[in-house]
């Protein structure tokens, strides 16, 4: 499985920006044809990613935000760009299962139309984004091609009539909070990565590391990012450690070494079965055997 800890977006009417993230070190590359471009810039933005996708060899790790399925961008932003078989689309404002189902109709048939090996085309959503959506985050379970789920607050602000995001301490406010907590529970449930919404002020390093391993020791397995800037930070916060991986290999080996056990000693604690399902968890985050 591609590793999924940064996912960097670029405006797809921007080829020098598109080319400046996909030239990065972003495990995922989500080039925009939805907020970052204006309503008459669509049909050009279209193409432009289009080609660009279509210059590239490293189309894996090269995804596409379409607009939402509530209007007619989203056909057209598919048709446009699945004949140069992008690795995945990110689908905005999703409100349930059907929506994600609906969308695999589509590039399924946009896939066979194209020579495209069924399937390949990969989904993530973003699932908080509207009020009706937050009632669904736990709908996702068996949902086609979804591999991760990611949520946002600046779209929930706006449909809320929000004014106010951020609490005076700096943490979000509950509704926020609470879309985050919606988020991973309901990509837990579905068994897909949980990552993390944006943070929008990227001169903040020091702030979005901090925040990143907070929400990594919650759960979350990645991070969106605005600014190529903020990949390098997200990389490393999501990236085990050689001490993580090393107590891993402790917790794997002792239960290796008492099969059938259900608690075990080690270091002067007792560790139970979800000591080590974390801990294989963790060498996965990591790339390695467990």
């Amino acid at each position: 499985m591609q590793r999924m800890r940064s996912w960097l977006f670029a405006p797809g009417d921007s080829e020098k920006k598109m080319a400046k993230a996909a030239d990065g070190a972003a495990d995922v590359v989500l080039l925009d044809l939805e907020d970052s471009v204006a309503p008459e810039a669509k049909p050009a933005a279209r193409e432009l990613v289009r080609e660009f996708l279509a210059a590239r060899g490293d189309r894996e790790r090269l995804w596409v935000r379409i607009n939402p399925l509530s209007g007619d961008e989203a056909a057209r932003d598919l048709e446009a760009v699945m004949p140069s078989a992008p690795g995945g689309v990110f689908l905005p404002k999703a409100e349930g299962r059907g929506d994600v189902e609906t969308l695999d109709e589509m590039l399924s048939a946009l896939e066979a139309k194209h020579g495209i090996a069924p399937g390949s085309t990969r989904v993530a959503a973003l699932v908080t984004e509207t009020a009706k959506a937050m009632f669904h985050t736990g709908d996702y379970a068996g949902s086609p091609r979804l591999v991760a789920m990611s949520w946002g607050a600046e779209d929930l602000s706006s449909a809320l009539g929000a004014r106010v995001q951020f609490a005076p301490g700096g943490g979000y406010m509950p509704t926020y909070e609470l879309a985050r907590s919606l988020c991973l529970l309901g990509a837990v449930a579905a068994g897909v990565a949980p990552i993390e919404t944006i943070q929008a002020d990227f001169r903040d390093l020091d702030g979005l590391r901090e925040r990143a391993a907070m929400v990594r020791s919650q759960g979350f397995r990645g991070m969106l990012a605005i600014h190529p800037a903020q990949v390098e930070v997200i990389n490393d916060a999501f990236t085990p450690g050689e001490q993580e991986i090393a107590h891993a290999r402790k917790v794997i080996a002792t239960f290796d070494a008492h099969p059938g056990a259900g608690t075990v000693g080690l270091d002067g604690a007792m560790l139970d079965r979800p000591h080590l399902v974390l801990a294989r968890s963790l060498l996965a985050d990591a790339g390695l055997d467990g």
